[in-house]
C-alpha cells in the first residue's frame, strides 16, 4: 500500500528511531549555531538611517554638513529649571560646573559653551523670559553611540551633583528645587536606546509566562503546556545567531524594535503552529490505539495547513523587501526567517517530541478510545465510564451557522463594517518625541524648553538656497511667516559663496504634523523669492535639513510604502490560496473577509486608543504593520479551518462537512487565537507607545478573527455559497445533498 508523502515525513521524523535523531538534530544545531555565531541582541543597531541617499532631506543635510559644518558635533541639550526662577547661586553652580567640563571633558565631548568666563548679566541674558530656564548645550563627537553617550551623561549627572550637592537630575521636573533633563539629539537617542534595550528582556519574560499560563488554563497538562515553549526556544536558539551573523556580516540590519516584535511572534504564532499539530493528535488519540498511527495521521492531516499558513506569513513579511523605509526593510528578514524556522520546528521537533512522550503529553487528562477506557475500567475494577460529551459550544455554533448563514453573515458585516468605518477618523502622527512616556527625559525636557522657550528650538531647520550670485531677499519673507519664530542671519556657504543659508525655528512643536506641513510651504517660499532673483530651475535650487525635514520625507516614503506594500502582499496570499485551495471563490472571500477585520481592528483600536487611553494620533507606521500581521495571520485560522472542511466535503454532504469542520477547528483556533493576541498584547505593557498602540490593535484584530471571522463569518459564506465556493475547482465525489432543504445555495 503507497504512503503519502506526508505519512512518509512522518516516519522520517518521528518513527521509533529518528525521533531521537531529530530531538538530537535540533540540540546540536542550536548549541553550535550559539557557540560559532554572536546572538542578534549583541548586534543591535539602533542607529540605522530610515531614508535612503536620494531623499531630499538626506542630500540637503549632506550639502549643510559639506557647506556649513558643524565642528562642534552632537548637541545635548542640558535644560536647567526652578519654577521660582533660577537664582544667582544656581547660575554659579552652572559656570562651576562648565570650568570643570573645559578642564576635564566627558568622554567624547567636543565642545562646551565657556559660561564661566561670561560675567553673570550676560549668562542672565541666556534666560528664558520668566527667568526660570537655562538651556546648556554640550557637543559630543559625531558617530558616537548611544551606549558612550549614556556614559558621559552619567558622569555629567555625576559632576552635577558635586558642584550643586545634590543631583538635579534627579528632582522633579519644572518643580522649586533645581532640575535639569537631557534632551536634543543626544537625550532622544540615549532614551530610544533605554527603552527598547530595557523591553526586550521584559518582553521576553512576559511572554513566555503569559502563553504558559494560558496553556496550562486551556489544555490542563503540565507537560503539554511545556512540548511549545520548547519548540518555540529551540527556534529562537537558531534563529538569533543565524540572524547574528547576518547582521555581523552587514546583510541586515536588526535594531531593537524589530528584536522586540520578533520575540512575540515567535512565541504566538510558534505556538498556534504547535497546536494545529497537537489538537490534531489529542482528537486520534481519542479513536486510534496506535498512538504512532495516530501521530502519523495528524501529520497527515495537519502538515499542508501548517506549512501553507507558514509559507503565507514568510512571503507577507519579505513583502516589506519592497520598502524603502529603513524600519520596514529591518523587519523582513528577521520575521520571516523566524517564522520560517518555527514552522519547520513545528513539523519536525514537535511530533519527535510527541512520539517521545506519546499520550502522556496529555497527562493528567490522557485521551483514550473507549475500548481503552473500558480496559482500564476493569484492570482497576471501577464502573465501566460514559461517553464524554463535550464540544457543545462548537457543535452548537456550527449547528447555527449552517440554519442560519444569512442571519450570521448579515449580522457580522454590520458589526465589522460599523467598525471599520471608523478608521478613517484615526490620527497619525510622525512625533517622535510622543512616542516616549511622558516622565522620560528627553521629553520632559522638551516641554520645558516648549512652556520657557519656543518649541523650535528644540530643532532647528535650515534652508539653504543656490543664489547663483544673485540678490536673493529670502531672510525679508521667511520673516513674515507667523509659524517662523526665528529666522537667523544668512550665512554663506564655506566653499560656495554662492549657497546662503537660513537657520529658521519653527513656532511650534517641531516634530508635530503641523510642522511638518510647513516644509512644502517652506520649500515654495525659498523658490518663489529664487525665482523673482532670475535663477533658473529654483525648484532644484532649494535644500531644506534639519528633523522636520527629515520626518516629512519619512511621512512621503512610509505612505509609498504602504501603497506599494498592501497590494503586494494580497498578491502573495492570493497566489498561495489560489495553488492550495484551487477556488477563485474561495480566494476571493478569504481575503476580503481577513482585509474587513483588518479595519475593523484599526476602527476599534482607535476607539479604545482614543477615547480610553487618551491618544491624540497614531504612529503613522502602525497601519502597515497591522496589516501585514493581520492579514497573514489572520489566513492561518481561515486556512486551518477551510482545509477541514474541504477534507471532510471528500466524503459527505458540504453542510454537514462545515458544521463539523467548525466544530473540529473551534477549540484549537479559539486557544491558538487567545494566545496569538495574549502575546501581542504584551506589547502594550511597554512604555513604548508605537509598540503599545501596535500591539492593541493588533490583538484586536486576531480576537476578531478568531471570535467573528472564522467561527461564523466564513462558514457563513461557504455555506451561501454551496459548491460555488469550491469554483472553478473540481471536487470529484463531492457528496449531493440528501434533500432539496438541505442544498447549498
Amino acid at each position: 500500500m503507497n504512503k503519502s508523502f506526508a505519512e512518509r515525513f512522518g516516519g522520517w521524523v518521528a518513527g521509533p528511531r529518528t525521533r531521537w535523531v531529530t530531538l538530537v538534530v535540533w540540540i546540536v544545531l542550536a548549541a553550535l549555531l550559539s557557540l560559532v555565531f554572536p546572538s542578534i541582541s549583541g548586534e543591535e543597531d539602533n542607529g540605522a538611517p530610515n531614508l535612503s541617499d536620494d531623499r531630499p532631506s538626506v542630500k540637503a543635510e549632506r550639502l549643510a554638513n559639506e557647506q556649513f559644518p558643524n565642528e562642534t558635533g552632537i548637541p545635548a541639550l542640558i535644560v536647567w529649571n526652578r519654577s521660582g526662577g533660577l537664582s544667582d547661586a544656581d547660575l554659579q553652580q552652572l559656570q562651576k560646573l562648565t570650568e570643570k567640563l573645559t578642564a576635564e571633558p566627558l568622554p567624547e565631548q567636543s565642545f562646551v559653551p565657556p559660561y564661566h568666563k561670561m560675567p553673570l548679566p550676560a549668562l542672565k541674558g541666556q534666560l528664558s523670559e520668566d527667568r526660570t530656564t537655562l538651556v546648556l548645550p554640550i557637543f559630543f563627537a559625531k558617530g558616537t553611540d548611544a551606549e558612550h553617550l549614556k556614559e558621559s551623561v552619567t558622569k555629567l549627572a555625576e559632576e552635577a551633583k558635586a558642584v550643586a550637592g545634590a543631583d538635579p537630575f534627579q528632582a522633579a521636573s519644572q518643580s522649586a528645587e533645581l532640575n535639569a533633563r537631557v534632551t536634543g539629539p543626544v537625550g532622544i537617542s540615549i532614551d530610544a536606546t533605554a527603552l527598547f534595550s530595557s523591553a526586550d528582556f521584559t518582553l521576553l519574560i512576559a511572554t513566555v509566562l503569559l502563553v504558559l499560563i494560558l496553556l496550562l488554563l486551556i489544555y490542563r497538562s503540565p507537560i503539554l503546556a511545556l512540548i511549545p515553549i520548547i519548540a518555540v526556544g529551540f527556534a529562537y536558539l537558531v534563529v538569533s545567531p543565524i540572524l547574528g551573523f547576518m547582521a555581523h556580516q552587514g546583510w541586515i540590519t536588526a535594531d531593537g524594535q524589530s528584536i522586540s516584535i520578533m520575540t512575540v511572534l515567535l512565541f504566538g504564532a510558534g505556538t498556534d503552529y504547535c497546536l494545529f499539530l497537537i489538537a490534531r493528535f489529542r482528537q486520534l488519540l481519542a479513536v486510534e490505539r496506535d498512538k504512532r498511527q495516530a501521530l502519523f495521521a495528524a501529520i497527515k492531516d495537519a502538515s499542508g495547513a501548517v506549512a501553507m499558513s507558514g509559507f503565507t506569513v514568510v512571503l507577507s513579511l519579505l513583502a516589506l523587501l519592497a520598502a524603502r523605509y529603513g524600519q520596514f526593510v529591518r523587519f523582513a528578514v528577521p520575521f520571516s526567517l523566524s517564522i520560517l524556522v518555527m514552522f519547520v520546528a513545528s513539523l519536525t521537533l514537535v511530533p519527535a517530541l510527541l512520539a517521545i512522550i506519546g499520550r502522556a503529553s496529555f497527562f493528567p487528562f490522557i485521551p483514550r478510545t473507549p475500548e481503552m477506557e473500558r480496559e482500564r475500567a476493569q484492570r482497576k475494577g471501577k464502573p465501566l465510564p460514559q461517553p464524554k460529551k463535550g464540544g457543545r459550544f462548537s457543535k452548537g455554533i456550527g449547528h447555527l451557522v449552517v440554519q442560519r448563514p444569512w442571519l450570521i453573515a448579515l449580522l457580522s458585516v454590520v458589526l465589522l463594517g460599523g467598525l471599520a468605518a471608523v478608521s478613517p477618523q484615526i490620527k497619525y502622527t510622525s512625533d517622535i518625541l510622543s512616542s516616549f512616556p511622558g516622565d522620560m527625559p528627553s521629553r520632559e525636557g522638551f516641554a520645558t524648553i516648549a512652556d520657557t522657550f519656543s518649541p523650535g528650538e528644540l530643532a532647528p531647520a535650515k534652508i539653504m538656497i543656490e543664489t547663483e550670485n544673485r540678490t536673493v531677499p529670502l531672510g525679508d519673507t521667511l520673516k513674515s511667516l507667523s509659524y517662523l519664530a526665528h529666522v537667523g542671519e544668512p550665512v554663506k556657504g564655506q566653499t560656495n559663496g554662492a549657497i546662503v543659508a537660513y537657520d529658521v525655528q519653527f513656532a511650534m512643536n517641531p516634530y508635530s504634523n503641523e510642522a511638518m506641513d510647513r516644509i512644502p510651504e517652506l520649500q515654495a517660499a525659498a523658490e518663489e523669492a529664487l525665482a523673482k532673483a532670475g535663477v533658473q530651475n529654483p525648484a532644484d535650487k532649494v535644500h531644506i535639513s534639519g528633523q522636520t525635514a527629515t520626518q516629512y520625507d519619512a511621512k512621503q516614503v512610509t505612505t509609498r510604502d504602504t501603497r506599494i506594500i498592501i497590494p503586494l502582499v494580497i498578491a502573495l496570499i492570493a497566489i498561495l490560496l489560489l495553488v492550495y485551495l484551487r477556488s477563485i471563490v474561495a480566494t476571493a472571500y478569504l481575503i476580503g473577509t481577513v482585509i474587513l477585520s483588518y479595519f475593523s481592528a484599526l476602527g476599534l483600536g482607535w476607539l479604545i486608543l482614543h477615547y480610553g487611553l487618551g491618544t491624540e494620533a497614531i504612529q503613522d507606521v502602525i497601519p502597515l504593520y497591522a496589516f501585514v500581521f493581520l492579514v497573514a495571520l489572520g489566513e492561518d485560522y481561515n486556512i486551518f479551518m477551510v482545509s477541514s472542511i474541504w477534507q471532510k466535503s471528500r466524503t459527505m454532504p458540504l453542510k454537514q462537512a462545515i458544521q463539523e469542520g467548525v466544530s473540529q477547528t473551534s477549540a484549537v483556533i479559539t486557544s491558538a487565537g487567545l494566545i496569538l493576541a495574549g502575546t501581542f498584547a504584551v506589547l502594550a505593557s511597554l512604555p513604548i507607545q508605537v509598540l503599545l498602540q501596535f500591539g492593541i490593535i493588533t490583538a484586536l484584530g486576531v480576537l476578531l478573527d478568531t471570535f467573528l471571522v472564522r467561527p461564523f463569518l466564513v462558514p457563513a459564506i461557504t455555506v451561501l455559497l454551496g459548491r460555488l465556493a469550491f469554483w472553478p475547482g473540481r471536487r470529484s465525489g463531492l457528496p449531493e445533498e440528501t434533500t432539496a432543504g438541505q442544498r447549498s445555495v
